[in-house]
């Protein structure tokens, strides 16, 4: 196991429009330059209060938005690569995740996720 520490993102430079609803949190990782995994979770930032979710404000209140992290069904794509010169890599080979009846309505039903990385936090 391991910690991926980062900065909080600063509220000030995401776009109004994309502050609440699904997102994604990606993580690439690469060696020599080439990348040989990806790993993405959905996201859903939403109000806790439900006053704000049916009548949002204009300028968001990141202190009253809650984040849920569909940690239990990761997206993974692996790439090939040449661990010795990280040659040319060949196309991916992805791990889908299984299918709901829909991927907006599985975010909005899971329950919230504790987790210990800075860079999860507005």
């Amino acid at each position: 196991m391991f910690v991926f520490q980062a900065e909080a993102p600063d509220p000030s430079k995401i776009p109004v429009q994309d502050a609440l609803g699904v997102t994604i949190v990606l993580v690439i990782c690469s060696y020599l330059g080439k990348e040989f995994v990806r790993v993405g979770y959905y996201v859903n930032n939403d109000y806790t209060d439900p006053e704000l979710r049916e009548n949002p404000p204009e300028i968001p209140q990141f202190d009253k938005v809650q984040k849920n992290i569909l940690a239990t069904n990761p997206r993974v794509t692996r790439f090939k690569i040449d661990w010795e010169n990280a040659a040319e890599t060949p196309p991916p080979q992805v791990n889908e995740m299984p299918a709901s009846s829909s991927q907006e309505e599985a975010l909005v039903q899971m329950p919230p996720v504790e987790m210990s990385m800075d860079a999860m936090a507005f």
